[in-house]
């Protein structure tokens, strides 16, 4: 490592401070990436369950959408380094990708690896010098202007200066891939606040669901639909998955962050649950006095075996409060149509962040420029990636989200970096 400043020193090497590092380093800036992880980009690696959804399709305006708190924050970066602009990236890797239902898009490999190698193989080609097991320390800024970063690699106490500072640790969901929060403590070091941290895109509890053994059942072709002390706050169709301490499931994750906002304010959050949205409740009777009329029902469990899949019959008997060994003309197959159609969850929790897929919250957005991605409030430092306040739904938007604010960062650091070699240079002479 050399011993004159570099340009710019990159804290994290997840997708976000890859991309900025080896964008500044194409630029022309001296780029030090530190990352305290044994690899680079351990996140991206298990992404997409492990298959890498990289990003997504939809048009500017539709993907902007996808994004939390504001997608109108990521407008330039996004318009910089768009998600056709990634693909395009991607390619000239030499990795190619597809799309998929959603419009989302994948390595054709498959492999979530492929891209996190084919990515740090550029950083390191583009000139970036890359630390691992580089535990980043403290961080201070002195008189001169130049920001000092002290880091453990291997158990030796090391430390680095450079001209611009380039934070992208990530947040806190899954931890074992190094997201511990440790830009949180180094951001608000620098002066900066933080909005409220909590898992988004993340499973949720339901009261009572420990004692049915559900083992991640899953059910395809449902409504789900979030309450919030009484008033419907979201609605969802797609696959919902039953496990032993609630749901999952792509729309339950797609609803999480609203859910996980009303449980932290103390609000009632139900979810509730057409089992068989495709069918009008006159349908759902229709089909009843059909199968009642075929001979072969012998009782409520035999009818509810014809309705949905046998793992599910002693929750559903329970939540409908019927019978399975009683004659459905004792129990009413009224009971049976409402919970059909509104099957009701009370739901008391979510995971943690061990669990989620994403963090919500971070760095406050009002305190970082948009169009460049450096702090208003620190000259000289700048903010990539899901330590921002932004997060997005699920679909490859986060990782676009990381790669966009990433390009946009390295390359304003980059710029700016060499703006103030000039001008010292010019002070000097």
């Amino acid at each position: 490592m050399k011993s004159l400043p570099f340009d710019i020193i990159v804290v994290g090497a997840g997708a976000a401070g890859v991309m900025a590092a080896g964008r500044a380093a194409e630029l022309g800036a001296s780029v030090l990436l530190l990352e305290k992880m044994e690899k680079p980009l351990r996140k991206l690696r298990i992404s997409g369950k492990g298959r890498g959804n990289i990003t997504n399709s939809k048009p500017a305006e539709e993907f902007l959408q996808k994004i939390h708190p504001d997608g109108s924050f990521l407008r330039p970066a996004f318009s910089l380094f768009s998600n056709t602009d990634l693909v395009k990236f991607m390619s000239r890797t030499g990795v190619r990708t597809v799309e998929e239902r959603g419009g989302r898009i994948f390595p054709a490999s498959q492999k979530a690896w492929d891209v996190a190698e084919a990515l740090q193989a550029w950083a390191r080609r583009a000139g970036a010098e890359v630390l691992c097991r580089a535990r980043v320390t403290d961080i201070t800024r002195g008189k001169n202007g130049l920001f000092t970063v002290a880091f453990d690699q291997n158990g030796v106490k090391r430390a680095a200066q450079s001209v611009k500072l380039l934070l992208a640790t990530g947040g806190l969901a899954y931890p074992a891939t190094g997201s511990t929060g440790d830009g949180y403590s180094f951001a608000k070091k620098l002066g900066h606040s933080l909005t409220s941290i909590r898992p988004s895109l993340v499973p949720v509890e339901v009261a009572g669901f420990g004692r049915f053994g559900f083992n991640d059942l899953q059910m395809r072709n449902v409504k789900a639909s979030v309450t919030v002390d009484g008033k419907t706050t979201d609605t969802e169709f797609g696959e919902l998955m039953l496990t032993k301490f609630g749901v999952s499931g792509p729309i339950i994750l797609r609803m999480s962050r609203g859910i996980v906002d009303a449980l932290q304010a103390q609000r009632e959050v139900k979810l509730l649950v057409d089992l068989k949205p495709a069918l009008s409740r006159q349908q759902l009777q229709n089909r009843l006095k059909r199968e009642l009329q075929s001979g072969n029902i012998q009782d409520v469990g035999s009818l509810l075996r014809k309705l949905m899949p046998a793992p599910l019959i002693p929750f559903f008997a329970a939540q409908a409060r019927v019978q399975t060994k009683a004659k459905v003309c004792e129990n009413g197959e009224e009971k049976i149509v409402d919970t059909l159609k509104s099957c009701t969850l009370d739901v008391c929790g979510y995971r943690p962040f061990s669990e989620a897929i994403i963090t919500a919250g971070g760095v406050s957005l009002g305190e970082v420029d948009e169009n460049t991605m450096q702090s208003k409030l620190l000259s000289g430092l700048y903010f990539a990636g899901e330590l921002l306040d932004v997060d997005g739904d699920t679909g490859g938007y986060n990782l676009q989200a990381a790669f966009s604010t990433g390009w946009l960062a390295g390359e304003s650091a980059s710029v700016g970096a060499q703006e103030e070699a000039q001008i010292r240079k010019r002070r000097h002479f």
